[in-house]
């Protein structure tokens, strides 16, 4: 049965669970989506989605299209719903109700913005304006960094990687403090690089403009923004170096800290944020010490450029149309192909999500997810934890000393499902019905202040890093934990209406691909208690990386368009965490179907036929070229198709299941087949 997509939002409180007895009422596969005329032996991709894609394509405002992105684009009416009821009700001052009402109301006036033009944001310009003298400008930096504009650098709570029981200061490269999204757009030769950085000037020249800058001050202006930026980007560990932990363990005591950037004042940055002097982890040792070179060398007139540019870069969402567009235009337009702007209502409910997400999220559990979803979700993560436990006593190549402290690790991992136990407090945030950009920068003050507050304090295990309508999932290695929010508890992940072989097929690939990474190339440094840790015996660690070197041979031959392919050693993680991520939920499926009756077809399909088509269907991304170009570069995780082809490629379990034979597309020959985990 073919449920539309306004038919997939209906209550998921429906069932609470269901007999086998019950597989009728239920839905399978959207087999409305398959095109029959592709085997799935031949590419698994095509047809799981083809006649979707057809009749689908991607909308003008969108970089990406599927049943995934387009339930992600409905759930955000579900948030405007609930915030357009709260922007009309009388909720108490104070209350969240009224906070994520008066919010979304500021933002979405959008002609009040439209007459204010820059004049929200001059208070922030006028600061770095006032520059006069070097401790001037370290003093602007921390005003910048308590309203999350970090330049050239932020410092964040973060737990100790030696002692993740506690909380210390983590300072890192930061995306705003460096418009370009990778740090090979700025040092790259390839002409399409030297295009994006000639029109990264064009975007700056233009924002400037529109702030009041001459058109000749303006181009000048870019070019000494590109070229601090630059400077930081050379700076910069590269992506594949971020996969690395130890290249990112640098703990160093207060005193270490000032001797490394012996130009900047710490002792006043830290006072200015009300910070307490302690140990600090220093992501990027060089970034750091070429932020003190630029501090010494870098005239403050070049200073004040970089950060006014940057001020307005983080303002320009927020600010009246033309800056709303010219920033549309650069990220959205040239960097990620859309060709539309998104409806203002959906940008005001992600900006009310990203302010206040906590107290929306707490309106949108109560709408959307019900405590029978919840429970279900719940067993299936348990059964999840059971197949990844027995497929680690199973293995071969690993010896038991290995295993007992993976099984170790397993144990003390910590699943958060749906939604926190303890809501945040926002009552402390000044939110005005009549000033937009003024409630941005309350709730980022609010956001980096409730994360600052936690350095040098005991871990607090109930605090969660994702709001509970977000629909992504994700897994804290120092914390060895994973989270699902509510938000991707939706169909066509999760659907209380489908049977279990469609849920175990999406979301349960999903809990899968997150458990396994505690164990992918990078997760699987860090022991169970979140420890930076080698817990590996040295065989069976360096088959371990044989294994995965199979997969980064394996991805770094699927292009995207001629001369653009995947980064195997970028995608490592991800492909690592899908491939055994589905395996996983396989098993998982025939561990729920344990002591039951066999599962009966639907639509002609048997149930491990819909686990296969369930998993290509829920990824079955199609991305724009430009958006696959960026992805490329800056993105760990692969492509659609390639998310759907390249795992199941290597699985003998879908190979039987379709009874694919050698030398067909989706069979990797023997000696090629990878297998991690």
């Amino acid at each position: 049965m073919i449920h539309g997509s306004v038919a997939l939002l209906l209550s998921s409180s429906l069932f609470a669970s269901a007999a086998w007895s019950d597989t009728a009422a239920l839905r399978g596969v959207y087999v409305g989506d398959i095109d029959a005329s592709v085997e799935p032996c031949d590419d698994m991709f095509q047809h799981s989605n083809g006649k979707w894609h057809r009749e689908n394509p991607v909308p003008a405002s969108q970089p990406r299209w599927s049943r995934r992105w387009e339930a992600g684009e409905i759930a955000k009416d579900q948030l405007r719903t609930i915030l357009e009821a709260a922007a009309r009700s009388n909720a108490p001052a104070g209350s969240s109700e009224r906070q994520i009402g008066d919010f979304y109301a500021a933002c979405m006036d959008e002609s009040a913005l439209n007459r204010l033009g820059v004049r929200p944001v001059q208070p922030l310009l006028d600061r770095v304006d006032a520059i006069r003298q070097p401790a001037d400008l370290q003093q602007a930096i921390a005003t910048l960094h308590a309203v999350a504009i970090d330049v050239p650098f932020r410092l964040h709570a973060e737990s100790d990687s030696h002692d993740p029981t506690r909380v210390i200061a983590n300072i890192a490269g930061a995306g705003r403090g460096r418009g370009l999204p990778d740090r090979d757009y700025y040092l790259s030769s390839e002409p399409r690089f030297e295009a994006a950085r000639d029109r990264y000037k064009l975007y700056i020249a233009k924002l400037l403009q529109l702030a009041g800058t001459s058109a000749e001050k303006a181009k000048a202006a870019a070019e000494t923004v590109l070229r601090m930026e630059t400077q930081f980007a050379r700076a910069s560990l590269d992506n594949v170096s971020q996969r690395n932990p130890k290249a990112m363990d640098n703990q160093r005591s207060f005193a270490e800290l000032r001797k490394l950037t012996p130009t900047f004042d710490w002792q006043a940055y830290y006072g200015a944020s009300g910070l307490q002097p302690g140990d600090v982890n220093v992501v990027e040792l060089r970034l750091m010490e070429e932020f003190d070179r630029q501090l010494r060398s870098t005239s403050l007139a070049d200073w004040k450029t970089y950060l006014r540019w940057h001020v307005l870069d983080s303002a320009a969402p927020s600010l009246s149309a033309p800056f709303v567009q010219e920033e549309f235009d650069f990220r959205s337009a040239y960097l990620r192909g859309a060709t539309q702007i998104r409806p203002r209502a959906v940008r005001c409910a992600e900006a009310t999500d990203i302010a206040l997400g906590e107290a929306l999220g707490q309106k949108y559990v109560e709408q959307y997810f019900s405590p029978e979803a919840k429970a279900r979700a719940q067993t299936m993560v348990d059964n999840l934890r059971l197949a990844l436990r027995e497929t680690i006593e199973e293995l071969t190549w690993m010896t038991p000393p290995t295993k007992a402290r993976a099984l170790e690790k397993l144990a003390a991992f910590q699943a958060k499902v749906g939604y926190p136990d303890r809501w945040k407090d926002y009552s402390s945030v000044s939110i005005r019905r009549d000033a937009y950009w003024e409630s941005v920068l309350a709730g980022r003050r609010f956001a980096v202040s409730d994360g600052r507050a936690t350095i040098n304090r005991p871990v607090d295990r109930s605090r969660w890093d994702m709001t509970p309508p977000t629909s992504n999932a994700g897994y804290r290695a120092l914390r060895n934990e994973i989270i699902i929010p509510a938000g991707i508890l939706q169909p066509p992940s999760f659907d209380m209406q489908a049977v279990d072989a469609v849920n175990y097929g999406a979301i349960g690939s999903v809990i899968g691909h997150e458990l396994i990474h505690g164990f992918d190339d990078k997760g699987s440094q860090y022991d169970g208690q979140g420890r930076l840790n080698n817990w590996w015996a040295a065989d069976d660690l360096a088959n371990f990386k044989s294994r995965g070197e199979c997969i980064v041979q394996q991805y770094e031959n699927y292009f995207v368009e001629p001369g653009i392919h995947h980064n195997g050693r970028l995608t490592l993680g991800e492909a690592i965490a899908d491939q055994a991520g589905v395996r996983l939920a396989y098993r998982a499926l025939k561990i729920s179907q344990r002591g039951k009756p066999a599962a009966p077809m639907l639509d002609g399909l048997t149930p491990e036929q819909q686990f296969f088509i369930s998993w290509g269907q829920f990824r079955g991304d199609v991305e724009r070229p430009e958006f696959a170009r960026s992805m490329m570069q800056s993105d760990n995780h692969p492509t659609g198709k390639y998310r759907v082809v390249g795992p199941l490629s290597n699985l003998t379990e879908f190979q039987q299941t379709f009874a694919c034979r050698a030398g067909q597309p989706m069979v990797r020959p023997a000696p090629q087949r990878c297998e991690v985990w």
